[in-house]
């Protein structure tokens, strides 16, 4: 890791190195500039940059082994969580500040995330697929707060990522792993640079057979990069895709996980990623003191998912109104139809537990473009770094969705019947969907960095974003909506150096983001959705602006000829307005919808120090989150302590679900010879409240801790061979928790009774132990 600090310098500690050992290098080293807007190329001295930063480089990715960043990020950003929501540790949720980039749709998002100056959110629920990232193509991520200039979604902060190119990539680098649940994983990267030109190519392949039942996945990407250097200009084309499927991507009930713990609650849960892209950057000197950036990109996103879920769908009662031998939806009277508008017979055997495949198809085509202007000529007298800049993206989403009856197996798998639901029920309908949405964000930005003194720099600025977001039924018109949102984001903050090792921070920023075409969809509590399938017309919802404040210290002292001690120590606080959350529906299992929910706040303490000595580097991560609503309010819970209507009641002060106060990370490595390397890290995290728990009433998600081991021996000058093991003690945790409807599906292991534990987790990945071999040429 490379945690920026007050003396301007970056240093590389041994743990990045855990899994590189004595290896050629093959990254060239870096300047010590932070980018303090999406687009690369030129930025200011991390001194004077008035926010808690940090960067993680390459080795840093590398040592942590894992197909997606987000552990790297873990590991060594204080207040960076990796958590596994989706049920599948290979499409991990990544919290900043208590704030998510999450691949699972209907989650409310609040970091902006980019890849070579190109925003990665998708266009239709903002959703972040770590997956789809080519790790091994990674140069380094700056993890930033405090900033508008990252526009959209930047509530938390911005994720940056800098891609490897064939300047700062000399060489051909083969890495083959394997081990526990199946894995297999292999990457290949080749970079060279020909007078002013230059290429690199990466291509990655990992199977993963799972610890949980059906929980096999394959990820599969390729990322390449050409470029030329002119003696004013830089300029670059890449190209991306990746190919991935997955399966388990859900909590199980508790009871199910105590008869083992992969076991899974309605199959199938399975899902497809598939993404494109062309993006072209250049980088021109125009003077001596002004330059220009610019990147146009295209990208090109699919995502197919399967769901088998419990059913609305029931015999109808003719006690109650229903007609004899047939379908009804949500009640024993109202007909459930099938695609031509009829009720559906009911040809399901009696007795028979009724389910759904819920189908949906995600087709997104986006482009857009930025333009930079930055300058570097003195005012007054002083040193001053302005950055002009303006964005524009476009996206177009065809979205469908589908609901298929069967029957609820033994083995928690439906059987598919080969009937579809049609407009079914009142007023809850599985009906299929055809959505065409289309997404314009305009954003316009200015920064300025000035000099007062050698010591004191102030720094302000600003975005203005306007986004236009349209819904277009494609099937009749109840889809028909949308939203237009402005607003200016101003930001002020400032960094004086106490002494030549110390500095101190401080700002204040202000962010928005804009409701997503999915949530906008489904935004109405009378007329629920399955998140994210069957949308709805709704009312429009407000656009979330936090309001942001910040300020502490860092420094970095040499102890001696080989002993360097850095250290970093903040304070924030976060307040929105117009927070959106996603609400569960308390009568239909499955369904829910977003809304406003007032005011909310995440403040909290982050903390970080690292000490190298000789061939020994220790390093510790400490952040302590405190979330909570800031107004009293109802909202509908499918918690055990709802009121008869469905609803809890919000106290102010009351913990947002799902996010930890406390996160503690330690690593440490030792060079135990100059071949031979080991090293670990040990994570703590706090107990945390389930998701629909607002009231804060039912008993926590209990703390857990894990440890991991590496190590690494450089067996030639080319070739090293190393190996990893993650949960060294095969604890047994969750990183997540909420509700299910326990009437719904009986518990076949237990002899087929009702469940009676309303609790559905998330269980974190058992001991596992992998090997390879890393060969550089």
């Amino acid at each position: 890791m490379r945690f920026v600090l007050a003396t301007g310098l970056i240093f590389v500690s041994a743990s990045a190195l855990a899994a590189g050992g004595g290896a050629p290098v093959v990254d060239l080293p870096t300047l010590d500039i932070f980018s303090t807007t999406p687009l690369s190329g030129t930025g200011v001295d991390v001194t004077k940059v008035p926010a808690a930063v940090t960067k993680v480089d390459s080795k840093e990715i590398q040592r942590a082994g894992f197909p997606t960043p987000a552990k790297a990020l873990s590991l060594n950003t204080p207040s960076i969580d990796m958590q596994t929501i989706s049920g599948n540790d290979l499409q991990p949720d990544v919290f900043f500040r208590g704030f998510d980039a999450s691949p699972v749709p209907g989650t409310p998002e609040g970091v902006a995330v980019y890849q070579n100056g190109v925003r990665i959110n998708e266009a239709f629920g903002d959703t972040v697929n770590w997956d789809l990232i080519p790790s091994v193509a990674i140069k380094s991520m700056d993890v930033i707060s405090n900033n508008p200039a990252f526009g959209l979604n930047a509530l938390g902060g911005a994720i940056s990522m800098t891609m490897k190119d064939g300047f700062n990539f000399h060489g051909t680098t083969l890495d083959i792993m394997g081990g526990s649940f199946g894995r297999a994983q292999s990457s290949l990267q080749w970079g060279k640079q020909v007078g002013p030109w230059s290429a690199y190519i990466a291509i990655e392949g990992i199977h993963d057979s799972g610890y949980r039942q059906y929980g096999a996945s394959d990820i599969r990407r390729v990322y390449g990069d050409i470029g030329y250097k002119a003696e004013r200009g830089e300029f670059h084309l890449q190209a991306g895709g990746a190919s991935n499927v997955f399966g388990a991507a859900a909590t199980s009930p508790y009871q199910l996980l105590q008869q083992g713990w992969g076991n899974i609650y309605t199959s199938p849960q399975a899902s497809g990623n598939q993404v494109g892209y062309v993006n072209a950057t250049a980088n021109v000197h125009v003077t001596p003191t002004w330059s220009v950036q610019a990147d146009a990109h295209v990208r090109s996103f699919y995502q197919s998912t399967q769901d088998g879920n419990p059913t609305s769908t029931q015999a109808c009662d003719p006690a109650q109104g229903g007609a004899a031998g047939f379908l009804c939806f949500n009640s024993p009277s109202a007909p459930a139809n099938g695609l031509n508008g009829l009720q559906l017979a009911n040809t399901f055997a009696p007795g028979a537990t009724l389910g759904e495949i819920d189908y949906t198809h995600t087709q997104t085509t986006s482009v857009g473009a930025t333009l930079q202007a930055t300058n570097t000529d003195k005012l007054l007298g002083h040193s001053n770094h302005l950055v002009l800049g303006a964005s524009y993206d476009y996206g177009v989403t065809n979205f469908g969705a589908s609901a298929q009856l069967g029957t609820i197996q033994p083995n928690y798998v439906v059987a598919g019947s080969g009937i579809f639901l049609g407009p079914s029920g009142d007023p809850v309908s599985d009906g299929p969907v055809s959505l065409r949405a289309t997404n314009a964000y305009l954003g316009v930005y200015a920064q300025d960095a000035f000099d007062v003194t050698d010591k004191l720099t102030v720094s302000a600025g600003g975005r203005y974003n306007v986004a236009n977001i349209d819904l277009q039924d494609q099937i009749g018109s109840s889809l028909n909506g949308g939203g237009y949102y402005a607003r200016f984001n101003p930001m002020i903050g400032g960094t004086y150096k106490i002494t030549h090792d110390v500095t101190a921070y401080a700002g204040y920023s202000e962010a928005n983001r804009a409701p997503t075409p999915l949530e906008l969809g489904c935004a109405d509590p009378v007329h629920p959705c399955i998140l994210a399938s069957f949308l709805i017309s709704d009312p429009t919802l407000k656009q979330v602006v936090a309001h942001t404040v910040e300020a502490g210290l860092r420094g970095s002292h040499t102890l001696g000829p080989d002993s360097r001690l850095n250290w970093q120590l903040g304070v924030y606080r976060t307040d929105l307005t117009n927070d959106i959350l996603n609400i569960p529906d308390p009568v239909q299992q499955g369904f829910g919808y977003f809304q406003n929910v007032g005011a909310t706040r995440r403040q909290g303490v982050e903390a970080h120090v690292d000490y190298r000595y000789d061939r020994f580097t220790i390093s510790a991560n400490y952040a302590y989150i405190d979330a909570t609503f800031l107004n009293g309010l109802s909202l509908g819970s499918n918690s055990p302590y709802a009121d008869a209507n469905g609803n809890v009641q919000v106290s102010p002060g009351n913990q947002i679900p799902g996010i930890p106060h406390h996160r503690i990370k330690l690593l440490a490595n030792y060079d135990l010879t100059p071949k031979l390397t080991i090293g670990g890290d040990v994570t703590v995290v706090s107990s945390q409240y389930f998701g629909g728990d607002y009231s804060n009433q039912f008993q926590q998600l209990p703390a857990y801790w894990v440890a991991d081991l590496n190590a690494s021996y450089q067996l030639t000058k080319n070739v090293q061979l190393y190996a990893m093991a993650e949960n060294v003690f095969d604890n047994r945790y969750y990183t997540y928790g909420t509700f299910f409807d326990t009437g719904a599906v009986p518990n076949y292991g237990a002899g087929g009774g009702a469940f009676t534990d309303p609790r559905s987790l998330a269980p974190a990945r058992p001991q596992a132990i992998y090997v390879g071999m890393r060969a550089t040429f």
